[in-house]
């Protein structure tokens, strides 16, 4: 019996509120640096930036350790497979920042090596433009994420019928209804 069997109450919705607490206090990246776009991802974890302060001490190296996989840079026919791999890897609750052109699109590579969109194998929740993205829009993409965690939209997700595990044959492959894109500000 999960927390969403619980019939919701003063009770179960502080309870909601102090697990979704915890999920974005503690949200661990796995590093999965493909292009440029990974040197602004690991200047964003030094110290100038220092993610540590969203509770993202460090980048784990294994997928079962982690809930956030930030795909950093261009993926490659080849790279698709593992990719989904180490994405099944993760447990669940797990979220994906897609950063980069390249990773949301294909950016300037269009022709038939490069996976045009990461979103054809892995359903994204937050996507960083630029090319590269500072390790600024990281951080503002990490706080829309949390905004995102903090408000229950990602939950959501499961009641929408929206699946987190792709269950769709390869010729129809899974595309978001509604991307989140980072706009620069403040994030509410």
């Amino acid at each position: 019996m999960g927390l969403e069997d619980l019939p919701h109450n003063f009770l179960t919705g502080r309870v909601e509120d102090l697990v979704k607490w915890a999920r974005r206090s503690s949200v661990w990246p796995v590093t999965f640096g493909l292009a440029c776009c990974a040197i602004e991802m690991m200047a964003a974890g030094a110290a100038d930036y220092d993610l540590s302060r969203f509770g993202m001490e460090v980048f784990r190296n294994s997928p079962r350790q982690a809930d956030l996989m930030i795909v950093a840079g261009r993926v490659s026919q080849k790279m698709a497979p593992v990719l989904r791999q180490v994405y099944d890897q993760m447990m669940e609750p797990k979220w994906v920042i897609s950063m980069g052109v390249c990773a949301s699109s294909g950016g300037m590579f269009n022709n038939y090596a490069i996976v045009q969109g990461v979103d054809q194998i892995i359903p994204v929740d937050v996507y960083v433009p630029g090319c590269p993205p500072s390790p600024e829009t990281l951080m503002h993409a990490i706080l829309t994420l949390h905004e995102k965690i903090r408000t229950g939209e990602i939950t959501k997700r499961r009641a929408e019928g929206r699946p987190l595990e792709i269950d769709a044959p390869s010729s129809s492959p899974w595309v978001p209804g509604n991307p989140q894109a980072v706009q620069i500000g403040t994030p509410r």
